[in-house]
């Protein structure tokens, strides 16, 4: 993961007589959002509320290129290793647990007590749920649900990824195949909606969850919010991606994945995410281990291409054109901040 530079830390709080600024660090896979957090927090005693749904699970380190010891120390971290790893938490669960958590960061009754909530993450739907609001979607269906993991395992995340584009191909072109949990709850959504049909002049269609996305959202309300987006270069980016995954190839990827398997089988959730899913691959004979290094690094690089076309539908972003942790990128962020408080 990338460090932030230290930077110098500034006296200077918050005024507290208009709404609280909430500032939220988006952009693609090792663009540097834990970095620029860090220094932005350094200088404005801010707070760093996690957006990235796999780091949110405890004992998953390696893979989820989660803020070191010294980090957390020196900055106060919300909302991470707060998940059993069998456990599943959706956007909506994220995003309550997160506007709580930015009330208490902001609202103190003691003035003196209250910091800069600073969101940091790749996780565009929970981000979209925490800001934005959630969709009126149905109640959980078990019955549903273990239907489509057992379709999933018998024929492949693949075909259950079919399914959803069927039913909601814009869902479908932002969710990986391999996201089963949230695979499983857009078809869900998709076929217990109600009410169940809604009738066109041509045919009668359920309703999608993109469409559900659509109605009813209650946005979060009681704050500003400053969106700063990393958007650095392409090709320097993939570089930087390509050299993370053998870092955590390296650092011992495989080896953790092996003891998460035999301490939860495979019906741990984040097992299912990008680089672990690659290592269960090698340790089942399904890839060598070059093999399974190239084919992590590929899913990385075209999540990112997913993560900048997603982030760039967010409005009213202050883009940065560069890596979270290059002194003018964080300058520049802090500036902007500066500005809002």
């Amino acid at each position: 993961m990338e460090r932030a530079l230290k930077l110098p830390k500034v006296a200077r709080l918050p005024k507290f007589d208009r709404e609280p600024l909430v500032v939220v660090v988006l952009g693609p896979t090792a663009s540097g959002k834990t970095a620029l957090a860090l220094a932005i927090a350094r200088r404005f005693h801010g707070e760093i509320v996690n957006c990235d749904s796999v780091a949110m699970y405890r004992e998953f380190e390696i893979g989820t290129a989660k803020p070191n010891a010294a980090e957390r120390a020196e900055v106060p971290h919300h909302l991470l290793d707060c998940v059993d790893p069998l456990a599943d938490i959706s956007a909506g669960e994220y995003a309550r647990k997160a506007r709580q958590i930015l009330r208490e960061i902001a609202l103190s009754e003691n003035q003196q007590h209250r910091r800069l909530p600073i969101v940091s993450g790749g996780s565009g739907l929970y981000l979209r749920a925490l800001l934005e609001g959630l969709f009126p979607g149905p109640q959980r269906s078990e019955e549903m649900r273990d239907k489509l993991r057992g379709r999933a395992e018998k024929h492949g995340p693949e075909r259950l990824h079919r399914i959803l584009r069927r039913l909601d191909a814009s869902a479908a072109s932002r969710i990986h195949a391999h996201d089963i949990p949230k695979v499983v709850r857009a078809i869900e959504v998709c076929l217990s909606s109600g009410p169940p049909f809604r009738r066109t002049l041509r045919r009668t269609v359920r309703q999608t969850m993109t469409e559900l996305w659509q109605q009813g959202r209650e946005p979060l309300r009681g704050f500003r919010i400053l969106r700063l987006g990393l958007n650095p270069e392409r090709e320097t980016l993939y570089a930087r991606i390509n050299q993370r995954a053998e870092k955590m190839f390296d650092e011992g990827l495989i080896a953790e994945t092996e003891r998460l398997l035999a301490k939860y089988g495979d019906q741990a959730r984040p097992l299912a995410s990008l680089g672990y899913t690659q290592a269960v691959q090698f340790l089942r004979g399904e890839l060598d281990r070059e093999s399974a290094l190239g084919a992590a690094q590929q899913a990385h690089r075209n999540y990112a291409k997913r993560q900048f076309t997603w982030f760039r539908r967010e409005p009213d972003v202050h883009w940065l054109a560069g890596f979270g942790d290059d002194r003018t990128i964080q300058e520049e962020g802090i500036a902007t901040v500066e500005r809002q408080i």
